[in-house]
């Protein structure tokens, strides 16, 4: 009989490809869409009509690498949106951009997300281990597994903590577009579609997590199925 917890980790890889696929398929349909700037020039623009001189625009290898880096202060946009000149590359250039803005503005969710980096990154590197740790000796040491799932909470928290962070930057970004005239009445609508196509991937992350958190808590209270 498979236990709930397999059923739970079924579903959510089973909507977790679902969700990725659909963003997949809208970025690709979006990417024909052309507008007049590419990804980089939508950048740029939005950071000097934001007041923003400090942070530099740059091009990162990959497919939807695309990232701010706060601590070098850079808008790291991969090849396909740098040089495209399409909705989706001018959507994601935004996003990353409402980053940059909500960085320059102390903007406080982001500011807790960084004071969690060291935690998350530490706990990324253990926690696995010492939860497997935890779950053999659950009977005779489960101090080791409430370890592992203070460090797995560390990593729940910066997932839900992600969320207002990403849905910010994207609310920033398609306001900007709309309002500089990057995109119009039928390209807007565009944009925001891909923007939120992309946040349901990190709503799907928070709630695998906070699932699977939930799970290991069952497991040391001793409620395991």
């Amino acid at each position: 009989m498979i236990s709930s917890y397999w059923i739970l980790f079924i579903a959510v890889a089973l909507v977790s490809w679902g969700v990725s696929a659909l963003m997949e398929q809208r970025f690709k349909k979006f990417s024909k869409v052309h507008i007049a700037l590419t990804g980089r020039e939508v950048a740029e623009k939005m950071l000097r009509d934001n007041g923003i001189y400090d942070v530099t625009v740059c091009s990162t290898k990959g497919h939807l690498t695309d990232h701010y880096d706060p601590r070098s202060k850079t808008v790291n946009l991969s090849d396909s949106v740098y040089n495209s000149n399409s909705v989706a590359a001018a959507a994601v250039a935004a996003h990353e951009c409402g980053h940059a803005l909500q960085h320059a503005h102390a903007y406080a969710p982001l500011q807790m997300r960084s004071a969690l980096v060291p935690i998350v990154s530490f706990a990324s590197q253990w926690v696995t281990w010492i939860l497997l740790g935890g779950i053999l000796m659950v009977e005779t040491f489960p101090n080791l597994l409430l370890v592992g799932i203070i460090l797995y909470a560390a990593t729940t928290l910066f997932s839900f903590i992600t969320l207002p962070v990403e849905i910010n930057a994207s609310v920033r970004a398609i306001q900007w577009l709309e309002t500089a005239g990057i995109t119009n009445r039928e390209t807007t609508p565009m944009a925001s579609t891909a923007l939120r196509s992309a946040a349901y991937t990190y709503v799907v992350s928070a709630l695998a997590s906070l699932g699977t958190l939930i799970y290991y808590i069952m497991i040391y209270m001793g409620r395991r199925d």
